[in-house]
């Protein structure tokens, strides 16, 4: 299902994908570790499909801009993408990208779905989400919106990340089909993850990806999130059980991740041991102390990242010589 990458690319090709590394590099962080240990055709595809989400989250995050404004922008940069599949385009992301899938032989079904996912939070009410009226500690009301389910979070989770997982593994390359599945679960574990880290964040902007029939399980109203958010600690037992019961339903599909692996091409499978373990790692820390999403951003220190890196270079370079 790959392309070796062993043809010569005209020099725009190449400075395109140098672009979008250059971006990846900036700011994919977690990512970025994974695709420095992949063969150099399958990196720079990588880099490509980062560059193209990373350019439609940030139109769909620009807070400088209202979100009518936001949503004009959207649709102006997805028209110019899609016109650039049949025609020539100075946009060097679209020209990296249009080479990936073409070479990958990644489908624009997918990539709408992705630019789907990133589109989300421009709706006014997406769908699965409720709008929940609380009060501050200063006594002002404001609204924000809350999933229903887990089942409509999971769509969420599918359209955000889980289909990155699914493009994702056409440029790292497989044959068994279970391995869509696998790598819908894992999407989903990684996006568990983020949602855990960001829940502060996320309730500060007036979201809440916990979801809602687990905020009832737990007696947890979203108004609490607010409040935590804003400092209004210490955590009750019931809200820590709330952050545990989202943890453990990540926990039990990064066991998919693990089966996802050994699917894909020998040459791709330090890279996504390098992307899960980060992941992972970061998941272990928030379950080691819950409450700290609510005081500081939790990470996975650099040195932690760096060390998984070696090992992942090292396998890859084994990888390579055995094949």
């Amino acid at each position: 299902m790959t392309d070796q990458g062993t043809d010569q690319r005209a020099p725009e090709l190449v400075a395109a994908y140098a672009a979008c590394r250059a971006i990846a590099k900036r700011e994919a962080k977690n990512f970025y570790y994974s695709f420095r240990v992949l063969p150099q055709h399958k990196s720079d595809a990588m880099c490509a499909v980062y560059a193209f989400m990373r350019k439609a989250d940030d139109l769909a995050d620009d807070e400088s801009m209202s979100i009518e404004a936001r949503r004009e922008a959207m649709r102006a940069w997805t028209a110019a993408w899609r016109a650039s599949r049949a025609e020539a385009s100075e946009d060097v992301i679209f020209i990296a990208l249009n080479d990936t899938q073409r070479r990958f032989g990644i489908s624009d079904e997918l990539l709408e779905q992705l630019v789907a996912g990133t589109s989300l939070d421009l709706e006014a009410q997406p769908e699965g989400v409720c709008n929940v009226e609380v009060r501050g500690a200063d006594g002002g009301a404001r609204t924000v919106q809350v999933y229903e389910s887990f089942a409509a979070l999971h769509h969420y989770c599918y359209l955000v990340a889980s289909v990155v997982g699914l493009v994702c593994i056409r440029i790292f390359g497989y044959t068994d089909p279970r391995a869509d599945k696998l790598a819908i679960d894992t999407g989903v574990a990684f996006q568990l993850t983020n949602i855990l880290r960001d829940v502060k964040e996320d309730a500060e902007r007036g979201r809440i990806y916990l979801p809602g029939d687990l905020l009832r399980e737990k007696g947890v109203a979203a108004e609490r999130i607010v409040a935590l958010a804003a400092g209004g600690g210490p955590m009750e037992e019931n809200e820590l059980a709330l952050l545990r019961g989202l943890e453990v339903r990540a926990q039990m599909l990064y066991h998919s991740a693990e089966e996802l692996i050994p699917l894909l091409d020998a040459d791709a499978r330090p890279a996504m041991r390098v992307l899960v373990r980060i992941y992972h790692e970061l998941l272990d820390r928030i379950a080691e102390d819950p409450g700290a999403v609510f005081e500081r951003r939790v990470s996975v220190p650099t040195y932690k990242k760096l060390g998984v890196l070696g090992v992942g270079m090292m396998q890859s370079l084994m990888a390579r010589i055995s094949g």
